[in-house]
């Protein structure tokens, strides 16, 4: 079960960075062309919103269900090695920071009027998400 939902949070990786350099492109887009703010929008802001919900999710149950996640911090030796830190510490906190910063750019968007301030509260704050994201995601393990 921990392999599987291991490879699950992988995997998903993918489709989540995917899914939000898409939506940071077609918003910029929405929003520098002048074009209306539709549905359709709205439905592809919300794929990401949710794919990046669910790997968060996927996350936080590995995270439990690992061996080493919080072990590492009960052992008091994680804050001096670097490899350590990022896996018990650094990449659950700032994806959990990164998510919160994506939730907040679309339900920002869904109270703005205008179709400007909505595509740009969400490209704005869900790259804001993805540079969070990709500066901690332990590179040595997911392409190694």
């Amino acid at each position: 079960m921990y392999t599987g939902i291991q490879h699950l949070h992988s995997g998903l990786a993918y489709l989540v960075l995917i899914a939000l350099i898409i939506v940071i492109v077609l918003m910029l887009i929405g929003s520098l062309s002048g074009k209306e703010f539709t549905e359709k929008d709205r439905k592809i802001a919300l794929i990401a919103f949710i794919l990046s919900h669910v790997q968060l999710l996927v996350g936080l149950i590995l995270y439990f269900l690992s061996p080493i996640g919080l072990s590492l911090l009960q052992g008091g030796g994680a804050m001096s090695d670097p490899i350590a830190r990022l896996t018990a510490l650094e990449h659950p906190l700032i994806n959990i920071i990164a998510i919160a910063v994506i939730t907040i750019g679309y339900s920002r968007a869904k109270k703005l009027s205008t179709s400007k301030a909505k595509f740009r509260s969400i490209y704005m704050m869900y790259a804001i998400g993805l540079i969070l994201i990709l500066s901690r995601i332990p590179w040595g393990n997911w392409l190694g």
